[in-house]
């Protein structure tokens, strides 16, 4: 009696185990999940063009406001990519510009132009993770960061208000300013829709989130393609107080932007075409 009850439980158990692996499969890896959330964020069409607002928030409320223009384009034959900052507004930064050359998985190259001193410098690879033009954001945060540079672990699935998310814990191979940290990943989307930082002490240091989604589009007919964008997202500095708020609008894809556009020379010249 025994025997038949074992033998005839064995299948089940198999086929319980055959779905727990293919479950395991199936489910992607936290390397995988920020891969595909890189591509998502930092890579969507063939270029971009948008006018971006930039307001640093005090803790008292007080507000600066910064209005730029920002271009992208991909390496149609690689995961290089190139950017192009104009600074309109205020007064102190008017005109200044910020080229990036990005690579996979090694230092970028940013050059920026400073009107004030009427000269272009290099800015080093070590300080990709200096404040971006003395805001919350990062220069690293602004272009992205090699997913190779992390161990990437998928901890777990939450949400975050009304969307699904994979929660990705990255720990830096190298020391940089932060220690770990946590991601929320749209599971359909595969944007970021919050981010947290921990400082040395395991503490919470910034938080990012995503505080408005839009879908964009480019082409029409069979080649329509819809590029869902974080327009409105914020870095909060938690121990400060202080908070920088940065606001896309004006956006386009695959607009046509060439390497022309992304040269040292345009950063003294810029493309007026493309700035406006």
């Amino acid at each position: 009696m025994n025997r038949v009850r074992t033998l005839a439980a064995a299948p089940a158990v198999v086929i319980f185990t055959a779905l727990a692996v293919h479950a395991q499969r199936e489910r992607p890896t936290g390397t995988e999940i920020v891969e595909r959330s890189q591509q998502a964020f930092y890579y969507a069409g063939a270029d971009m063009r948008a006018r971006v607002v930039m307001e640093l928030v005090s803790e008292s409320n007080k507000r600066r406001t910064r209005d730029l223009t920002m271009l992208r384009r991909n390496d149609p034959k690689s995961k290089n990519q190139k950017y192009f900052i104009y600074f309109h507004e205020p007064g102190d930064v008017r005109r200044t510009t910020l080229l990036v050359w990005k690579y996979y998985e090694r230092d970028d190259d940013r050059w920026i132009f400073i009107p004030a001193v009427n000269a272009v410098r290099r800015i080093a690879a070590k300080d990709s993770r200096s404040s971006f033009v003395g805001s919350d954001f990062s220069y690293e945060d602004v272009s992205g960061r090699d997913v190779s540079a992390d161990t990437h672990t998928l901890l777990r699935e939450d949400r975050v208000g009304d969307a699904d998310c994979f929660v990705v814990q990255s720990i830096p191979k190298a020391a940089v300013d932060y220690t770990k940290k946590l991601s929320w990943i749209d599971k359909k989307s595969f944007l970021p829709r919050k981010e947290e930082y921990y400082d040395a002490q395991n503490q919470l240091a910034r938080v990012f989130t995503a505080d408005r989604i839009e879908v964009f589009t480019s082409g029409t007919g069979d080649a329509k393609k819809e590029y869902p964008t974080v327009v409105k997202r914020t870095m909060a500095n938690v121990k400060s107080g202080h908070r920088t708020e940065v606001t896309f609008s004006s956006m386009q894809h695959d607009v046509g932007l060439d390497d022309g556009v992304f040269t040292e020379r345009s950063l003294e010249s810029p493309p007026q075409k493309w700035i406006q």
